[in-house]
């Protein structure tokens, strides 16, 4: 589908999305460079996003090629169609579940680790939202759907839609979230109802959530609170890091010591807030961090001998279990419609109970 028009009659606030765009270049726009001119008929695209279209040959000039530098005339007849991703969406996948406990109003899933929560930018399929809308027979939702509702998706839409342009993501159902590396206990709400009072419970925190991780080191004292806001790092921009209170947002992790290694430790976590990475984050500010956790220096062998033989022990723990081991083993919540207490617990998965138990065989308490 194509629009044709005159360039100086164009509507800026049109929706282009899928289409070209056929234009005659005015007379008073002769002279412009061919992708400058062109970003005015996509206002919302980068001009580097122009001249990737361009170079791919999504530009016809008089119905031949052109390259980005050409200088546009009056009278030209110009062809253009943006290379654009499909929007984001939620499709309804075959994947299995651990499903903990269900009802009409909420489900309670294990996710396992390396399962992204919803779909977003690099993950556009395979995630746990793909997963549960088969499982509750429900149909797929885009990102720019503004009209799907709950009875339609078969999950609560409360924030499941972009919040703004530059993020796009997919949630339907989702009333917190865990990392891909995190495996662990997660509520899920059916609609909309559930889903308002379960998200007031995480906000005013009166829900019980505490986490399970391997870490190296042991802190000192044994159990205790760490704080510190947390924000982007300012030199790996893919990481989080505790950061000065005005340039991140506050945050508390309260932390007990359940068991202790020669050189590494369990540690029960409990989150007061819940920002990005938190627990990984907080943990590496103490120089504890996760072990196994490559984003934040739990791959590295922080404590004791640095020998070939013992760095080959930990690559090869490394490779069963390539993530932080970190397992939100407990999840406690008032039910949104009962008002029952539910209270749900799950053991480490299998590659964390495997590291843990070489660590005690090799590297236990002296």
């Amino acid at each position: 589908m194509s629009d044709t028009f005159d360039s100086a009659d164009y509507d800026a606030d049109v929706e282009r999305a899928g289409q070209s765009v056929e234009v005659t270049v005015a007379e008073d726009e002769g002279g412009a460079r061919l992708d400058k001119y062109l970003t005015q008929f996509y206002p919302e695209a980068s001009r580097t996003k122009v001249q990737r279209s361009i170079k791919k040959g999504h530009v016809k000039v008089n119905g031949d090629d052109a390259s980005k530098s050409y200088r546009v005339e009056a009278g030209d007849k110009i062809v253009f169609r943006l290379i654009r991703k499909p929007p984001m969406e939620a499709t309804p996948e075959d994947i299995p579940l651990d499903i903990v406990y269900e009802d009409d109003d909420l489900l309670v899933v294990n996710k396992p680790a390396g399962m992204v929560v919803h779909p977003a930018p690099g993950h556009r399929s395979g995630t746990l939202v793909n997963a549960l809308l088969h499982h509750v027979g429900g149909d797929s939702v885009a990102a720019d759907d503004e009209e799907a509702d709950e009875a339609e998706v078969g999950l609560s839409m409360i924030n499941a839609l972009p919040e703004r342009p530059d993020h796009p993501v997919v949630r339907p159902g989702i009333v917190h979230r865990l990392d891909k590396g995190t495996s662990g206990l997660l509520v899920v709400a059916k609609h909309d109802r559930a889903h308002r009072k379960l998200a007031a419970q995480f906000k005013d925190h009166s829900t019980d959530r505490r986490y399970r991780a391997i870490v190296w080191g042991q802190f000192d004292p044994r159990s205790g609170t760490i704080t510190g806001a947390i924000g982007r790092d300012p030199h790996h921009r893919q990481r989080m890091a505790v950061v000065a209170e005005e340039r991140g947002k506050s945050a508390v992790t309260h932390y007990r010591t359940v068991e202790e290694q020669q050189y590494t430790s369990v540690v029960e976590f409990e989150l007061e807030t819940g920002r990005t990475h938190q627990i990984r984050v907080h943990a590496d500010s103490q120089n504890h961090p996760v072990l196994g956790d490559p984003k934040y220096g739990g791959q590295a062998v922080r404590y004791g001998r640095q020998g070939g033989k013992r760095r080959t022990f930990y690559e090869r723990l490394f490779e069963h279990m390539p993530r932080p081991a970190l397992h939100a083993y407990q999840l406690g919540f008032k039910h949104p419609t009962s008002g029952e207490e539910m209270h749900f617990e799950e053991d480490m998965p299998e590659d964390m109970q495997f590291v843990l138990d070489r660590l005690r065989a090799v590297e236990g308490a002296e």
